[in-house]
């Protein structure tokens, strides 16, 4: 086994119990200079745990990284104007992602129980182990170009908002420049409806369009951890995620949410009891 794998592993736990899972998704949580529970993680949720943190301009394949400004522009060119608060790059970048265009951004949430609805939102994948990622943000800034960690520092922020992106990094360009290397970091999208706001919900971005964060955190590991989520426990985190009202009816307010929330809460537990409840 590679060293690089061996570490890999040393980052990842499998958790056994509900129990387990909740002592895992709250660790290093406790803030000593606050003296309160306040969490620095990015999490991230995957129904299989095979699945890379690509992003969705990633999986077009082929020669994705040229189509980027094309998509960008033309989605700026048919969109209503009045759908963005300003004309900026982080602006446009957050309505795309947020509308399912193509893009380099990845959905992440402060909440590990959101996280944990999106490993266990798709009943068809409930045979595969899931996985949640947690990317310390506060850690992945401290590795960002000068004057990024400037910006950070001089609004006392942890995170990006897309006025102070905007202010910083006017293009792509900007955010690929080779003499930055390669950084990731973490920012707050606009509330641009109640799904935004009720998911938790931010993006991270990398300056290289071309790299799957994978790949980028292997070189940082005392930046995440991966908290593994055995089929065998799907059922049971479900049940309790809707009890806690953790379910599409909140997380995607609309009749579409309410739509996937009735068809998986009224779908039968395949091998279990089929009756309805």
């Amino acid at each position: 086994m590679s060293a690089v794998r061996q570490n890999m592993l040393e980052q990842t736990v499998k958790v056994t119990s509900w129990e387990h899972l909740q002592q895992e998704l709250f660790a290093d949580s406790w803030n000593e200079d606050l003296g309160r529970f306040r969490s620095r993680y990015a999490f991230r949720g995957l129904s299989n745990l095979d699945y890379p943190l690509a992003t969705t301009l990633m999986r077009l394949e082929g020669s994705y990284a040229g189509l980027e400004k094309h998509l960008l522009r033309n989605f700026k060119k048919y969109a209503h104007r009045s759908i963005v608060e300003q004309d900026s790059l982080w602006h446009w970048l957050s309505v795309a992602q947020h509308y399912g265009l193509p893009t380099r951004l990845l959905d992440w949430t402060y909440s590990p129980y959101v996280a944990l609805h999106f490993v266990t939102a798709n009943i068809e994948r409930f045979d595969l182990d899931g996985v949640i990622w947690a990317v310390n943000y506060l850690k992945a800034h401290q590795l960002l170009p000068g004057n990024l960690r400037d910006r950070l520092q001089t609004e006392g922020a942890n995170v990006f908002t897309v006025e102070m992106l905007a202010e910083t990094l006017c293009s792509l360009d900007d955010l690929s420049s080779p003499l930055a290397g390669d950084f990731t970091l973490f920012f707050e999208p606009p509330s641009i409806d109640d799904r935004i706001t009720n998911q938790f919900a931010f993006f991270s971005v990398m300056s290289d369009v071309t790299q799957v964060l994978d790949d980028w955190l292997k070189q940082y590991l005392d930046l995440w951890r991966r908290i593994i989520i055995p089929a065998e426990l799907k059922w049971e985190i479900r049940d309790k995620l809707d009890q806690a009202n953790i379910t599409e009816r909140v997380l995607f307010p609309g009749l579409d949410g309410l739509g996937s929330w009735l068809k998986r809460h009224y779908s039968p537990k395949k091998g279990g009891n089929d009756s309805l409840k």
